[in-house]
Formats: C-alpha cells, structure tokens, sequence
C-alpha cells in the first residue's frame, strides 16, 4: 500500500475511474431545493397546510366578520349621507311648494266632515231659510268649516266636478255620442270658463278697489258651487227627460243665485253690510253690480254646460 501523494511505482498498471453512477436529485418546478434546509418564502406566496395559496394572507381564510366590520362604516356613511340629501330636497320642495300653492292654508278647505257636508248642499239647495251667513272666528281666524256651515271649503267643489265629468260621460254614453275625445274637451271647457270667471272677478275687485277678506281659494269654492245644481239637473233630465231637466236645473239656479248674494255681499260690501248703511255711494253701488254680475253668472254657465247633454 503507498503513501498518499507518493507516485505510482513503474510498472504498476494505472485503474480507471469510472464516473459515479450515484443520482443526483433534480429539482422539479414547484420544489424546493434539497440541498436546503428551509423553503425560500421571500418571493414565493404564502400557502397554508395544504399546499393552496391562502387569500387571507398567513394560512387563516378572512372571517366574515372582518369583511362586515370593514362594509359596515361605509354603509353607515352611505345611509347619512342620503338621508340628508332626502332632506334637503323635502325642504326645498316645500319652500317652492308654498311659495306657489299655499298647501297649509288648503288644508283648511278641506277640514270637512259629513255632518257638514250634508248641511252644505241642504244649504245650496235651499238657501232661502238660513238666516245668519256670517263667517266664524276665533282669534281673527275663521274656524274650519266642519264648525260652520258659512265657511266655504274646497271639497264639495272638487267633488261636485269630479262627479258633473262621470255624469256627463253617462250622459253622452246613453246617446252614443261618449268618446274620450269629447269627454275631455267637456272637462277642458268647465275648467277654461271656472278659470275665466276667477280672473274677471279679480280684475274687477282690484278696479273697484274692494279692500275685501275675499281670497282667490274663496272664489274657486263659491264659484264650484253650481256643479252641484248642474249634477241634479242632468240626471233628472236622463230619467225624466227635458221637462225634469229643466225644472230641476232653474229651481237650482234661483237657489245658487240667492246663496251667492247672500254670500258675497259680506264679503265685497262687509262694510256697509256691517255698518247697516244704504248703499247709495258710486264705489258701494259698483260693488252692488259687481255682486249682482257674479251671482247673475252662475245660472248662465249652468245652462251653457249641461244643455248640450240632455236630448
């Protein structure tokens, strides 16, 4: 045996080395390195027991509520935030709303019952035993008409229209002329000449200088009144013809006329009805033709409206 580093002796033959048949491990994608003790976790994703990649960032899946803690603000900023938005627009609405239309004071129009609405129309038919047509107040505020009979409100107005439309619809329907046409241009006529009537009554009150409680709302119920009439006139002209037409329509139109002298005169002549001073003045016996012109007006377009759908 020699020594290590001595040189073969002469003669010797010299063994070949043959290449060692020992496998070294390859590395396959997705596999660690053998030769390394730990898994290099700088660049790779972290994967959990399984081998999967975990969303939840060390192993764990985010619980649901982590993510409802984290919706939760949002959709509590979201709700404010609308809310106030809500608001803001009701408020707006409101002031434009009661700049143009005042809804708190149509409020009070329609501050009915039944009891009232039955004594209302007993009044506008029969008109000619009322004694006291004088408006009450309670602290310089007139009461609402479910207290008084006097007070004028808006929804026997409303009503009474309503319900001439339906009746002129029957109407034109038993003579087979209804078509929505028509029916429509009915409807359009009768608020064209309410409409019409309100503007000449104003004009004419700010020409005469009437210094007058008599509002606008006003007009519009007293001037709806006379649907009233024209509703019991068509239908006693459907079941009984032009005769019944016509005597139910004129005893209606005496009474509408004598409810609206009754009426108006303490509201345009308020002050020499109150006073109790003959009316002899050019100002006092203008508004004595204009009272007389409004009441007057009323039997005309109750006829001119409801003629044409009795045959």
């Amino acid at each position: 045996m020699h020594a290590t580093g001595l040189a073969a002796p002469a003669g010797t033959p010299r063994l070949r080395k043959w290449p060692s048949k020992r496998r070294v491990p390859v590395s396959q994608p997705g596999m660690a390195d053998p030769h390394q003790f730990f898994d290099d976790t700088s660049s790779a994703p972290s994967r959990g027991y399984g081998g999967q990649p975990s969303p939840g960032g060390l192993g764990y899946p985010p619980s649901s509520s982590d993510a409802a803690f984290l919706a939760a603000p949002m959709s509590n900023m979201a709700m404010v935030y609308g809310s106030s938005l809500a608001a803001q627009g009701k408020e707006l609405v409101d002031k434009n709303i009661d700049r143009f239309i005042p809804v708190s004071k149509l409020k009070y129009y329609f501050a009915v019952d039944t009891v009232y609405v039955g004594k209302k129309l007993g009044l506008l038919v029969f008109p000619y035993l009322h004694q006291d047509w004088e408006v009450q107040y309670q602290q310089d505020t007139p009461v609402a008409p479910r207290f008084d009979i006097n007070a004028p409100d808006l929804y026997i107005p409303a009503m009474a229209f309503i319900t001439y439309i339906l009746v002129a619809g029957l109407a034109l329907g038993t003579q087979d002329r209804f078509s929505p046409d028509l029916l429509g241009l009915q409807a359009s006529s009768a608020l064209a000449w309410l409409t019409l009537e309100v503007v000449a009554i104003l004009l004419s009150l700010y020409l005469v200088t009437v210094n007058t409680d008599l509002t606008t709302i006003d007009l519009v119920a007293f001037l709806g009144y006379k649907y009233v009439g024209m509703i019991g006139g068509v239908l006693t002209g459907l079941l009984f013809g032009k005769i019944g037409y016509y005597l139910v329509l004129a005893w209606c139109c005496v009474s509408i006329f004598v409810f609206m002298i009754r009426t108006l005169r303490l509201k345009i002549l308020a002050q020499a009805a109150a006073e109790g001073v003959p009316v002899r003045g050019a100002r006092n016996q203008l508004r004595m033709y204009l009272t007389m012109a409004v009441a007057a007006a009323q039997p005309v377009l109750m006829y001119w409206l409801t003629f044409h759908l009795v045959r």
